[in-house]
This record gives C-alpha cells, structure tokens and sequence, in this order.
C-alpha cells in the first residue's frame, strides 16, 4: 500500500498528540512543548530558535516564576523533512517549528512575494523589519499562518542567491540546458535563461550534485557554507538575485491558545528577538562564509558581469504578474506595501515589479 505525503502527516500528528501531552501547564507549573525543525541547529534558520528564542522564553518565564517550559527538541529533521514544515506545525507534529513558506506556494501564497520579484534588495535586515511589520498590521498576511492553525513568531530570510556550480560561468549563455536546483517558487527565476530547474533545498544540494540530478543550485552563502556544497560546486557566481523572505518560526495555534497569557506573551516576545538576532546573525557569517569557501576549500569566486545580470533581469516573464493574477488583490497589495516599505527605505529595486501588474 503506498501512503501519501499528506497521510503520512496526519497520521504522523495523531501519534505525536499522543507523545508531546499534556502542553498545559501541570500541577509543577511545567509546561511540554516540542520544538523541531527540517533543518540542523547550524542552519541559519533554526539557530535562533536554539540559541535565542528557547533560552529567551525560559528567561522571561523564570522571571515571572509561576511557569518552566520542558522542551522536547527535535532538530535537525527527525521529526519531519523539508517538505512537511507548515504540515508539522498545522497538524501539531511539533508544536513550534520553523515553517518554509518558500515550498508552500499554494497554502501560503502572500508569503510568497519575494520569491516572485527577484533582484528586489540585498538587505536582508530590511526584509526582516517589512515582514514583521507586514505580518503583524496586514489581515491578509495574519490569515495566511492562522487559517493554518498557526501563530507567527519570527522572520526566516536569507543572504543573496547566487549559483553554485560545478562549471564555470561567465554569461547567460553558459546556463543553457544546466539543470539548476532551485527551490520551490526560485524555478521562475531562471526562466529565460535556458538552464533546467530542479526542486530541492539545502538539505538535498550536495547528494544532488554529487549524483548528477543537478549541476548546481541557486542558492546563498550562510545556507551553502554548512552543508559543504562548495565541495561538489567549487564554482561561485556571484549574481546577487536578492535577499529572501523563506518563511518562520511558527507555534501550533490549538496548543498557544492553551497556554497561561504569561507564556504567551513570553513566547512572542521571545520570537521578536529571534528575528532581530537572526539578521544580526546573517550579517556576521555572510563574509566570513564566502572566505572560508574560497580560502580554506579552493571555491573559485566570479562575478556575473553587469551587462550578463541586466540581460538576465529584463529577459524575466513578468513572474510578479502571473503571481498577483493567481492570488488576486490581496497579493496586488501586498506587493504595493512591500515595494512601497523598500523603497521608502532607500532600495533601488533592479526591477519596479509593482509597476508592472496593471
């Protein structure tokens, strides 16, 4: 009998009803909360939630005295794998989770707007103030982690995309017929290139590599560095496509609305500093990653000539188009606010996508 993803899941939640009870606060005022995630305490996206919201939210619950969480970790991706995050946390496989909303194009469309505006900004720090700020006044956005049994927590981003290859390249040219993995919703941004998209995510790049399945991956400097892709894609090209709004850090709604309004509260405050730490912590790796690729492993670093880059953001379909057309005027708005939010930060987009909706 073959079982589906989705059946898997649910099944999967039953059975972790069963492990991770009671999430109330007992008698000893200690409260069982499981915090997993598809990716290892290393990632850029789960170590914040080991090394700042976990020891945040004990910190402020000791202060007030009355709660203790007992934290059941499963990091790493043995709970769940990359495709099954918004599915683990909906359907309480875990209760908090890191939540990839970059593979979740149809549940969790809204989210998804950066991913369909490359070459938007490099400012990962600013991603992460518009969509905090975004997330918490806009309804539309609200909606999409609650109509999910989901509470928001905290912004997940990257550093740029660039390539990484094992061949070099020096034009668009070189691309053609190159099958790229490019994650989710990024498959749009090699349209016009010529090169072959592959899904995958950072967890599946140096197997997929190594294997032949692909020939590089579209990717960023703080996620490649731990996974060691650099040793089966010595190639770099720098092309920086844009910072990235991935998803969050997320809690199982059925289980927050549970919890004593002090735990609450000390969980979303604990998720707002996670988010500020976790651009501060991208800032901190980014150079010192592409360093130890170059000069420590042999990565050969190139930049994307201007004149190849233009070509490559004028080529585009009008991927933003096709996207607010799919999702109506709510993503019409949200791609106004997000445009409007950059620009009146001072970021010159490569390209006016929300000009070009109609």
């Amino acid at each position: 009998m073959t079982i589906t993803r989705r059946e898997f899941v649910a099944g999967a939640a039953g059975t972790a009803g069963l492990v991770s009870m009671p999430c109330v606060a007992t008698a000893q005022q200690t409260i069982n909360l499981t915090i997993a995630s598809s990716h290892p305490v290393v990632n850029m996206w789960v170590a914040p939630m080991k090394n700042v919201f976990q020891p945040e939210v004990d910190r402020l619950l000791a202060a007030g005295g009355k709660f203790k969480i007992n934290w059941k970790e499963a990091y790493g991706g043995t709970l769940y794998k990359f495709q099954d995050t918004m599915e683990a946390v909906r359907d309480g496989i875990t209760d908090i989770g890191f939540v990839g909303t970059l593979w979740e194009g149809d549940t969790m469309p809204l989210q998804n707007v950066t991913y369909f505006t490359p070459f938007a900004t490099n400012d990962h720090k600013l991603l992460i103030s518009i969509f905090d700020k975004m997330t918490a006044e806009n309804p539309k956005m609200q909606e999409g982690w609650t109509k999910n049994n989901m509470v928001y927590l905290a912004s997940s981003v990257t550093d740029p995309y660039d390539i990484y290859s094992n061949f070099p390249i020096k034009s668009l040219e070189d691309l053609k017929n190159r099958k790229i993995n490019a994650p989710g919703t990024s498959a749009n941004w090699l349209r016009g290139t010529g090169a072959v998209p592959v899904d995958g995510a950072l967890t599946t790049y140096y197997t997929n590599i190594q294997t032949g399945v692909t020939e590089g991956a579209l990717s960023f400097a703080v996620g490649i560095l731990p996974t060691r892709v650099y040793e089966v894609a010595k190639y770099i090209t720098r092309v920086n496509i844009g910072s990235m709004y991935v998803g969050g850090l997320a809690m199982n709604k059925s289980v927050f609305d549970k919890q004593p309004k002090e735990v609450q509260e000390a969980i979303r405050t604990a998720g707002k500093l996670a988010s500020q730490k976790h651009g501060e912590d991208i800032s901190n790796r980014v150079d010192s990653a592409f360093n130890e690729m170059v000069q420590k492993h042999g990565a050969i670093l190139t930049t994307l000539p201007d004149t190849e880059r233009e070509k490559w953001i004028k080529g585009l379909p009008n991927v933003a188009k096709t996207w607010t057309d799919a999702n109506g005027q709510a993503a019409k708005d949200i791609l106004k606010s997000y445009f409007d939010a950059l620009r009146a930060a001072g970021g010159k987009p490569g390209r006016d996508w929300d000009k070009e909706i109609g």
